[in-house]
């Protein structure tokens, strides 16, 4: 580095970027996928240029297509991009040139590009879950979510519960359920991981929000282990009030902490049949708190399906507000 340079570069952070391609070339991967429907003559910037350039600058903070007007002479920039950088109205058309198939395309590489890391394993975990991602213009599918009391969009995200590995993301838009399309998705990726590794254990982990009868229904399909959140009703209240009762007496009224478990057998009427259900209910010191679990996990007890397993989804917490 030399600051009394006649051309100095502002974003030196690019250089860890452009270290990670060459490591790993996952835009390498990804430019092969997307269709080039240019005339072959007049192409000046190839599409893995453009995807770079692209991606590159957004995760330097620039997310708008025509900030490249003040970027276009950083000499690191034009380096590392190996020649001029692509106008604004070119980034555009590249953009805009990703149609409905581009995507289905991308969806599957992202997927088979982690189906190809699995290797030896004999088992994964699949987390899933919903991203709030707050929106502040006039962006396309940008919609109103009444739970986060926001303008968003709603991201569903695959990642593997051991590595952390992003399997496959989802752009949803703002006012979709948390389970909205994950089930189908969830189908097309467990089609693709036992092709490959027939004999392989799966898990699925998720919140409340992803329980739904289309998966249980799948869950028998496929023979997969599941640990899913459940959000509470009024059987559900009528199930534990007893422990409520008894843990309201003698914990919460003395400002006591303390976890209690309870299992059960539950059928919502939409279910196709009776699932094993786990409650926790807890005097936080504050007040109580019920949480509820359906698990098909054959484990000692309550307190390890839920502590050794459940929680430990993403990077989540228990935090009482979200969850």
């Amino acid at each position: 580095m030399d600051f009394s340079a006649d051309e100095i570069g502002s974003d030196g952070a690019v250089l860890l970027l452009e270290k990670l391609e060459r490591k790993h070339r996952i835009l390498h991967y990804f430019s092969q996928v997307i269709p080039d429907r240019r005339d072959p003559f007049r192409v000046v910037h190839s599409i893995e240029r453009l995807l770079k350039q692209r991606v590159f600058t957004l995760v330097q903070g620039y997310e708008d297509a025509n900030d490249v007007q003040y970027l276009k002479n950083d000499p690191l920039l034009k380096d590392i991009l190996d020649g001029e950088l692509a106008s604004q109205p070119t980034l555009s058309r590249f953009e805009n040139s990703i149609d409905k198939h581009s995507v289905f395309a991308l969806c599957h590489a992202w997927i088979d590009r982690y189906v190809s890391t699995l290797g030896n394993r004999k088992k994964v975990v699949i987390d899933i879950d919903g991203t709030d991602d707050p929106t502040h213009g006039a962006q396309q599918l940008s919609m109103f979510n009444g739970y986060y009391g926001q303008f968003m969009y709603n991201e569903l995200f695959f990642h593997d519960g051991d590595t952390g590995q992003i399997i496959v993301p989802i752009l949803r838009p703002g006012n979709s359920h948390s389970n909205k399309w994950y089930v189908a998705i969830l189908k097309r990726l467990l089609k693709k991981i036992r092709a490959a590794y027939p004999k392989i254990e799966i898990v699925i982990r998720a919140d409340s929000g992803f329980s739904c009868p289309a998966f249980y229904q799948l869950a028998d399909d496929f023979n997969l282990q599941f640990t899913i959140g459940l959000a509470t009703n009024e059987t559900l209240k009528k199930k534990t009030a007893r422990a409520e009762k008894a843990v309201r007496h003698l914990f919460v009224s003395n400002n006591i902490k303390h976890q209690h478990f309870i299992s059960f057998t539950y059928r919502a009427e939409s279910w196709h049949k009776p699932q094993q259900c786990y409650s926790k209910i807890e005097s936080t010191g504050k007040g109580l708190n019920v949480r509820h679990i359906v698990s098909n996990m054959e484990e000692a007890d309550a307190r390890s399906v839920y502590f050794g397993f459940y929680v430990k989804r993403g990077e989540a917490r228990e935090t009482g507000s979200r969850r």
